[in-house]
């Protein structure tokens, strides 16, 4: 995979990163990659491209052309609510009361239907908000448990983390010192070929040696 990493710390068993100075120098080494890095002009190009129009309803696409114009807001009309009288010049007129009365009868019963709304509230408002209390616990619970199950592997896959480096950690150790035992007999060894090449070096350029040994 292209740009794939492979991490090779082990956290569980690597020493000296509490040492002074090693903090302060993983920070210049990010401080000196950050002035290195020239981000593209667009590095979201690869991404499609935002839809922010998606979830706007008719309501809320004439809000924002009213906001971008600069337009202000409507007043709340409160027409309905009013009882006028028919106009002066139709006093007289019974059709214009008859539209009156039939406008107050309106209202008259939005006015009941409120009531009857309100009545209603009273009345089952309370067991509702109680089931949905029930039901945001019920959904806590289950958020609950999910988050306690995730907290659970998390802490396993730490543990296996831990376990495996543990193991690794001897390991590396036990080589290690198989290592340094090694290097220690090939300087040995080297150390001995070496007197004994300049031994022989000495022999054959003054032969009497050998007959003081």
């Amino acid at each position: 995979m292209a740009g794939e990493v492979t991490v090779d710390a082990l956290p569980y068993i690597d020493q000296g990163y509490d040492e002074p100075g090693v903090r302060e120098a993983a920070l210049a080494m990010v401080e000196e990659e950050c002035r290195r890095y020239r981000p593209t002009k667009n590095y979201l190009e690869h991404l499609p491209p935002l839809n922010v129009s998606a979830f706007e309803t008719p309501a809320m696409h004439e809000e924002f052309e009213r906001l971008q114009h600069r337009l202000p807001m409507e007043t709340l009309s409160m027409k309905r609510y009013e009882l006028p009288p028919p106009p002066g010049g139709k006093l007289n007129e019974l059709g214009a009361w008859t539209e009156c009365v039939e406008n107050s009868q309106a209202q008259l019963e939005h006015q009941a239907v409120r009531i009857l709304n309100l009545q209603l509230m009273l009345e089952y408002c309370c067991p509702a908000w109680q089931r949905y209390l029930r039901t945001l616990g019920d959904l806590e619970k289950i958020a609950s448990k999910k988050l306690a199950e995730l907290r659970r592997e998390l802490q396993e896959v730490n543990w296996r983390r831990k376990s495996l480096q543990t193991k690794g950690g001897e390991q590396l150790r036990s080589l290690e010192t198989k290592w340094v035992a090694l290097v220690s007999r090939n300087y040995e060894i080297e150390q001995a070929c070496c007197m004994a090449e300049d031994y022989i070096t000495r022999v054959k350029m003054n032969p009497s040696i050998l007959e003081y040994r």
